[in-house]
């Protein structure tokens, strides 16, 4: 078939075809954009926290209304650490100063010399003084774990002075040394100058995420440090529950605290899983809202290709009948209208690939989006394509099947 008389009568009538064309490009610049970003959104949401098993493992804030001094709050914590594991189910049992994925933690400033005046790094500081390799199920790779004789208490009204020994990340690690394959037994500093503070890496786990659990390798930057610290009236706890029983342990673990403390304590509970769905709301609304403004696209631009052809057709239903008089055959009718709607879908297709990689370069730029990968702009490119077949296959194939005396009857 020649392509020179249909793009001739292309150009005669060139708004529709103008339309549908700037309809496509406008449609896929921003479909292959908005799927990206919910694959990129949904990735983000499904990171591992580098805990073991999220869904057993429980947290529990208790405010205690009798909290006393540094000796009594030491003995309370004991106290509700031996209660809390005394409950039936409990595998292990840490109190802690924060929890991953919570939106809200403690951060440091590190550098790797007390000669550097800008920081390397920002680490979330994890404090207990209980095993959280044990509690969480982290995995070692590198060095070992805190032992008892490790801990440090610390009153936290009086002092600031913390052990000098820490477990970190291996995402810090490689932020920390970018050369070193090893990092047990290096050395860092919380904050800058000759009053810096060293520490020295003891253990290195795989990945922890920081409670702001931020995108990038910013949000496994995370350290743990052996302290028992006092000075609150609040404590927490992290708690490994064995497979299926969190919410038994729940109940009973609120119990016995209440009555070790004599209904003087106030308890909140949470699951990791709720810290997971709270953190990443905002992420999968995101995607599910983008998720909904693709379809409505889709359709909208499907509707408006199989309207237009529709309408192309039936204006052309004598031309159909000269042509069938003259010889034409139904498959001669159907290929025209293809072809003609295949150029048009193309020439979409083209200005929509470049609004696609303009529109993800300026994300790029301005949010520090990923850059689009080429899977979905051929994906897209198919889809629009026989999207285009489809759309004139239907009224083409009728029209083609009325008789050329019908057809070419005067209204």
């Amino acid at each position: 078939m020649e392509i020179r008389p249909i793009f001739s009568a292309l150009m005669r009538n060139k708004t529709g075809p103008l339309l549908v064309a700037i309809q496509v490009a406008l449609s896929l610049a921003i479909l292959a954009n908005a799927l990206h970003i919910v694959n990129v959104r949904q990735a983000v949401s499904a990171r591992p926290s580098g805990i073991a098993a999220e869904s057993d493992v429980l947290n529990l804030f208790a405010y205690s209304l009798k909290a006393g001094g540094h000796e009594e709050q030491l003995a309370l914590q004991q106290a509700q650490t031996a209660a809390l594991r005394a409950v039936p189910g409990v595998v292990s049992v840490a109190r802690i100063n924060q929890y991953p994925m919570s939106q809200s933690g403690n951060y440091s400033s590190i550098t790797t010399s007390r000669s550097q005046l800008k920081k390397v790094a920002v680490t979330s500081l994890y404090m207990s003084g209980d095993s959280l390799i044990k509690t969480w199920g982290l995995k070692l790779v590198e060095g070992r774990d805190f032992t008892p004789a490790d801990v440090w208490n610390v009153d936290e009204t009086a002092s600031k002075d913390y052990p000098d020994i820490i477990i970190i990340t291996r995402a810090l690690g490689r932020k920390l040394w970018p050369d070193a394959s090893s990092y047990a037994g290096k050395v860092f500093y919380f904050g800058k100058g000759e009053t810096a503070r060293a520490v020295t890496v003891v253990g290195v786990v795989d990945s922890l995420q920081t409670p702001n659990a931020q995108v990038g390798p910013e949000g496994e930057f995370s350290s743990i440090t052996p302290v028992r610290n006092t000075g609150w009236a609040t404590s927490r706890y992290t708690i490994r529950a064995e497979p299926g029983q969190i919410e038994r342990v729940t109940k009973d673990a609120e119990e016995a605290l209440r009555k070790l403390e004599n209904q003087q304590v106030v308890i909140e509970s949470t699951t990791m899983d709720e810290h997971r769905a709270d953190r990443y709301r905002a992420d999968r609304a995101l995607a599910w809202m983008l998720i909904a403004v693709s379809v409505l696209l889709l359709l909208v631009t499907a509707s408006g290709v199989v309207g237009m052809a529709s309408l192309w057709v039936t204006q052309r239903r004598k031309q159909i009948g000269v042509r069938r008089a003259l010889g034409a055959r139904r498959i001669d009718i159907l290929r025209y209208f293809v072809t003609e709607n295949v150029m048009i879908t193309s020439v979409g297709v083209a200005s929509g690939l470049l609004g696609a990689l303009a529109l993800n370069h300026l994300l790029v730029s301005k949010f520090e989006m990923e850059r689009l990968p080429g899977a979905y702009l051929l994906a897209g490119a198919g889809l629009f394509w026989l999207l285009g077949v489809a759309a004139v296959y239907g009224p083409a194939w009728r029209a083609a099947s009325i008789s050329p005396a019908l057809a070419t009857r005067s209204a």
